[in-house]
């Protein structure tokens, strides 16, 4: 355990979120005129605001009200105290821009210090940090993370996976932290030399995230490797890496929520949902002072739920993200998730999970076709042989997605590979 407060009792948590929720929108009534205009037009003082359930009346932020005040329009602070900046790509308009002062820096390195505790990592370890430095909020974030608890951190970033492999072995690595398809990728380019992945890697466990990611996935980087799997969730409106993590004792990832307030919501109406009920994400920032955030709409798909757990940590844990709002695709009416996909190819011997949904029209009807690679171990003998994997593939899709798909099998390695994010969708139809 890093912070007793991971094991804070109801009460204590619960009182200490309730002041830094009013102290938060206090801070961006006063200082952000956007947020002023929001509550107005709701007729809401941040007075009203007087428990944890109030926090129903306050506005929800989405992505384009950074985009639409871009760059520092809803900063609450003078860029003499913000001492660093970070954005998204920008793929889809502008970018969304993100300030941090000390005091954000501070909470950014103390939330990845217990992320790495969840892991098992001390002072003693060695981590490989694979995650993209830059503007995007993994390298920074996981590279200031390690330093706080004092192990050695490899700025390796992305791609030159060669060089990746050799650094891995010949420094010793004891973490690995980049995405799980990164890390599969990693694991096929040192197969390729003939590695003796026992003796010639200290691997011990990893940390794994920024995209979707299916159980079978996740046991496959697990198996490939030898490692523990953490599976570690964030985005940088909020603060980057670090809003929750998985222990060794559950699947379930812990939300730092003494820091970030979650809720579940109805995507289409906005109400709040019940514990164990999937919907979108909304997190509310408790302590940011260059950003704070109210209610933030984060468009991945989980639920919450707050059994205990047995790692003794008393934080509400999400289930891993499912997928995005606005990654979900609709096929001839019926909603799918590329994890729900992932999900079904990972029960079928022979597949590797590196496939790509490629959507187009044939007429007036949603054609789905899944590319899929076969591993480099199994043993097709014929034609019919392939040809039964492929129908059981479309089955099964068809009996658990209710979506009729033409699943092709493909070579080993030859779908194109992502240093960052794995590319799962290509929407012919847009």
């Amino acid at each position: 355990m890093w912070n007793d407060i991971e094991c804070a009792k109801k009460e204590e948590l619960k009182a200490l979120q309730i002041s830094r929720l009013t102290e938060t929108v206090e801070r961006v009534y006063t200082l952000t005129p956007f947020y002023k205009e929001k509550f107005d037009e709701l007729k809401i003082k941040p007075s009203d605001i007087k428990s944890l359930d109030d926090i129903k009346k306050l506005p929800f932020t989405k992505k384009q009200d950074l985009r639409d005040h871009y760059p520092f329009g809803l900063f609450t602070v003078p860029m003499s105290q913000v001492v660093r900046v970070h954005s998204s790509s920008g793929t889809t308009g502008k970018p969304t821009v993100v300030g941090y002062t000390k005091r954000d820096m501070d909470v950014w390195d103390e939330v990845m210090a217990r992320v790495f505790t969840m892991a098992g990592a001390t002072q003693e370890d060695i981590v490989h940090n694979a995650y993209g430095y830059g503007l995007f909020t993994g390298g920074l974030g996981f590279h200031s993370g390690a330093e706080k608890i004092g192990a050695t951190i490899i700025p390796s970033s992305g791609g030159f996976t060669d060089r990746q492999v050799m650094l891995m072995k010949d420094f010793g690595v004891t973490i690995l932290a980049s995405t799980p398809s990164f890390a599969l990728h990693i694991a096929e380019v040192a197969s390729k030399t003939g590695a003796n992945f026992k003796e010639e890697f200290k691997l011990k466990a990893g940390i794994f995230g920024a995209e979707p990611t299916s159980k079978g996935l996740k046991e496959e980087v697990a198996k490939v490797w030898g490692i523990d799997y953490h599976e570690v969730y964030g985005l940088s409106e909020i603060i980057g890496p670090g809003v929750s993590c998985s222990c060794k004792n559950s699947e379930h990832l812990h939300i730092f929520e003494d820091h970030f307030y979650p809720e579940i919501i109805d995507p289409k109406t906005g109400e709040q949902l019940p514990d164990g009920k999937r919907g979108e994400l909304v997190i509310t920032s408790l302590t940011k002072q260059a950003l704070p955030i109210i209610r933030y709409r984060t468009g991945d798909i989980t639920s919450l739920i707050r059994t205990p757990c047995k790692c003794g940590r008393t934080m509400v844990r999400m289930e891993s993200v499912v997928g995005r709002v606005d990654d979900m695709i609709i096929i001839n009416g019926v909603n799918v998730y590329p994890s729900q996909v992932e999900h079904v190819i990972s029960q079928t011997e022979g597949l590797s999970l590196n496939y790509q949904i490629v959507v187009d029209k044939k007429g007036h009807l949603d054609q789905l076709d899944i590319l899929i690679e076969v591993s480099d171990e199994i043993m097709i003998d014929s034609v019919g042989e392939m040809e039964k994997i492929k129908k059981d593939i479309q089955h099964n899709l068809l009996t658990n997605l209710y979506i009729k798909t033409n699943v092709k099998l493909v070579e080993p390695r030859s779908i194109e590979r992502s240093v960052g994010k794995a590319v799962r969708i290509i929407d012919k139809r847009k």
